[in-house]
């Protein structure tokens, strides 16, 4: 099959959840025969086409900034969606996989499945609902209908966890055509990955954005201080949220415990560093799927996350067997913390153990399996209206 995915950021240049998603199910269909095409922006100073990683990359535009005033930026989803269909136009796919968000990239790959009949399939990461209201205030109604047009867009929907099926089956009339396809990790590329760099007894790493909860995990650390008064804390990121952390850490005379180290570029050196701490945290109140916890779970290591409707992250805790939830307060993600902590080694089997579930191959068969189903599909159904 000829498989094109559309997402905005592309793997390894900018390092998110969708992009590794993206990254580890492309070149895996690629290894099995398949043609894979990802379209996104141009990260690279080669060629709009290069081949990479088993996958053709086409940057449609130069890369817009994402963030304005500590949210997504509107205009570069909208260039980006603008700057999609002509190049997309040159090729014919069986499937073509769009994300989501950020939502006007959807409407251009369902104009192109339309001329060119191939499948649309929508990979649903979130579903943001009234929270829009909290995010952008009175102008959420735009993010709120925007959305629910998405929803509609396609027969042909995935989503990577259980929490984002439920909440799509809110806004949208095509509840029986949603399908679970969670994200993955390579359990065996990780466990081969030796511990390396200093030793923590708490460890975060993701973008600093309001809604990754991290001055919870900061005003969490001056409660354990208090008990543990050497309590070791290490925050993985980079983002807008970054002056207010720092300055946080400042005002609550947390310096000599809590370390920012930007992000850590290098995969292996990121998993390396996650197998040096006792417990990994991740407090956020809006989460999609939350790839990291299976990821600090192949490495053995235990997850406190927080008990929100947004954060999806939670499903994937089975309280006292790889992680535990946490209300979201300061004072219980503490306590939660300090339970893993005093816990010592006895985690380490049950989280990997977890993990197995997940592992990419597993994910991708299951994935390629519906992808086959929908291309006969619609092989069948274009011979119908031929006559051929």
């Amino acid at each position: 099959m000829k498989i094109a995915y559309v997402y905005d950021n592309v793997y390894p240049y900018y390092v998110g959840g969708v992009e590794k998603r993206i990254w580890e199910i492309g070149r895996r269909l690629s290894a099995k025969g398949h043609e894979v095409h990802w379209y996104c922006m141009k990260y690279w100073e080669e060629e709009s086409v290069i081949y990479r990683d088993g996958m053709w990359l086409h940057g449609v535009c130069h890369p817009q900034q994402l963030f304005v005033n500590g949210r997504r930026s509107i205009y570069e989803a909208l260039f980006f969606a603008s700057k999609l269909l002509v190049p997309l136009m040159k090729h014919k796919f069986d499937i073509i996989d769009v994300q989501n968000f950020p939502y006007f990239s959807v409407f251009t790959s369902k104009f192109y499945s339309l001329v060119k009949r191939s499948q649309l399939v929508i990979t649903w990461h979130e579903v943001w609902d009234k929270y829009w209201y909290e995010y952008l205030g009175i102008l959420g109604f735009f993010g709120f209908t925007v959305e629910r047009m998405v929803s509609l867009s396609s027969g042909n929907m995935l989503a990577v966890s259980k929490s984002t099926i439920t909440n799509l089956k809110k806004i949208s009339f095509k509840k029986s055509d949603i399908e679970l396809m969670p994200n993955g990790i390579d359990l065996k590329y990780i466990t081969n990955i030796n511990p390396k760099g200093d030793v923590y007894d708490v460890i975060f790493a993701g973008r600093l954005i309001k809604e990754k909860g991290v001055h919870l995990l900061v005003e969490a650390i001056k409660i354990i201080k208090k008990i543990r008064p050497k309590v070791k804390c290490l925050i993985i990121g980079d983002g807008p949220e970054k002056n207010n952390i720092i300055n946080l850490i400042k005002d609550l005379k947390l310096e000599e415990n809590i370390k920012l180290s930007g992000f850590i570029n290098e995969y292996e050196d990121l998993i390396a560093q996650i197998k040096q701490a006792k417990v990994f945290v991740l407090p956020s109140i809006r989460e999609g799927f939350g790839m990291v916890v299976l990821e600090a779970n192949a490495s053995g290591i235990p997850v406190v996350t927080v008990n929100h409707n947004q954060n999806a992250a939670k499903d994937l805790i089975v309280e006292g067997i790889n992680g535990l939830i946490s209300l979201v307060t300061p004072a219980d993600l503490a306590k939660k913390i300090l339970v893993i902590i005093n816990g010592g080694n006895v985690y380490k089997e049950q989280c990997i153990s977890f993990a197995e579930q997940y592992d990419w191959g597993k994910i991708v068969d299951l994935l390629e399996c519906y992808y086959i189903k929908l291309n006969h599909a619609n092989n069948i159904n274009c011979l119908l209206k031929t006559g051929d």
